[in-house]
């Protein structure tokens, strides 16, 4: 391995997974990696491992710089099992190392790998450990995005160490943000943060807000996947506080549809058409031709989100259907919903839709444009009217 050093005495040890195109359901088209970080002091400690079948890499990372006998301790700032499941293996490895969690992350590694980490000693914000020189502080971060998730914060250094948050899927020979394109690794954060920590923007600010008041400068963040930010570790923390509270969001309106025999489709082209004719910037995307994890992040700019849906079985789409169990999960804020659809007979979907955005708690907009068999030009003249009425919504 090249050695790879944050600062002297604290070495990336991590691994690049450069294949990997699924993260529970998450299209991760650029790959990934696994960020395990090694402190070398008076005391050593891992932060973090990788995954199970990269141990191998993690060892021999690690044993390029000491002997993995000579660990005196682990960190585990977050038990998921892309962090953790070559925990069972380095901790055997490490004998004598003193493995530290959050109480919730001690029960979680028990019912993960066993009674053997019974032995784990528990932290909670505030609390230190001294290495020699170097001092490691801890703070909970529950729910960013695991009940048992924490930041690790090298004092002398200034180097955060967050875990799963400023994250981004992203595989590279280069392992700084001054060494990659700008332009992808911010698409790629943007779209880590709308894929997974979007449903927690109000415990991002808190959190933030947080690390501000206790006074710690930081150099450099140092996230468990991704790049690590050394040049400008302040511009994801910023990036952060702007989706997080809504401040990107723009006259823009998202269009989300399927389609059975093109009457959506022809419904969703007119909308749009509405829509650009006053100014306002309109995307759309059909499900079955477009990965949710880029739709979701297309959506954290948007001030409206029109979905539409043909009526199937009295319902809507199937892929419809599991686009919307996506997004009120994650619990989009600040955003204005409308819904459109096409049937045949007895209708449904619209109504389907109208009923499950509004018990996610969705501000949804009224009426809906549902439309019978295949729209007449009169029928797209109203759609292309709707679009303008929506655009006017998008810009206030």
């Amino acid at each position: 391995m090249v050695k790879v050093t944050l600062k002297d005495g604290i070495f990336w040890v991590g691994v690049v997974d450069w294949n990997i195109r699924d993260f529970h359901d998450y299209v991760t088209s650029r790959g990934s990696s696994y960020n395990a970080y090694l402190i070398t002091d008076e005391k050593i400690a891992l932060v973090d491992t990788v995954k199970a079948w990269f141990c191998n890499e993690l060892i021999q990372h690690i044993s390029e710089l000491t002997d993995i006998e000579k660990i005196d301790y682990i960190i585990v700032n977050h038990v998921e099992m892309d962090h953790s499941s070559s925990l069972p293996i380095i901790a055997k490895l490490a004998k004598n190392a003193k493995i530290y969690a959050t109480a919730r992350g001690k029960e979680e590694l028990i019912k993960h790998y066993g009674k053997e980490f019974e032995r784990v000693e528990t932290v909670k914000s505030g609390d230190t450990l001294k290495l020699g020189k170097r001092t490691l502080t801890f703070l909970e971060a529950p729910m960013l995005h695991w009940p048992d998730s924490m930041f690790t914060y090298v004092v002398e250094d200034k180097v955060l160490m967050p875990n799963d948050a400023f994250g981004q899927h992203l595989a590279s020979s280069g392992h700084f943000d001054d060494e990659v394109n700008q332009e992808i690794l911010m698409e790629e954060a943007v779209t880590y943060y709308a894929n997974i920590l979007m449903p927690f923007a109000p415990l991002i600010v808190k959190k933030i807000q947080e690390v501000v008041d206790m006074k710690l400068p930081i150099d450099m963040i140092a996230p468990s996947h991704g790049i690590i930010w050394r040049k400008d570790p302040m511009k994801i923390v910023n990036a952060y506080l702007d989706w997080s509270t809504g401040k990107t969001v723009k006259p823009k309106v998202s269009i989300v549809f399927d389609t059975m025999w093109d009457s959506t489709n022809k419904m969703a082209r007119a909308i749009g058409d509405g829509v650009a004719s006053q100014g306002v910037e309109a995307k759309l995307f059909k499900l079955r031709a477009t990965d949710n994890t880029d739709i979701v992040t297309e959506i954290v700019d948007s001030k409206v989100v029109l979905v539409g849906s043909p009526t199937l079985n009295n319902g809507m789409f199937p892929s419809v259907g599991m686009f919307l169990t996506y997004i009120t999960g994650l619990k989009p804020k600040g955003k204005l919903w409308g819904f459109f659809g096409s049937y045949g007979w007895g209708g449904g979907a619209v109504r389907g839709m109208v009923k499950m955005a509004k018990e996610a708690g969705f501000d949804v907009m009224e009426p809906s444009v549902e439309l019978k068999w295949v729209p007449t030009e009169e029928e797209l003249k109203r759609c292309f009217e709707y679009g303008q009425q929506i655009a006017q919504k998008a810009k206030a």
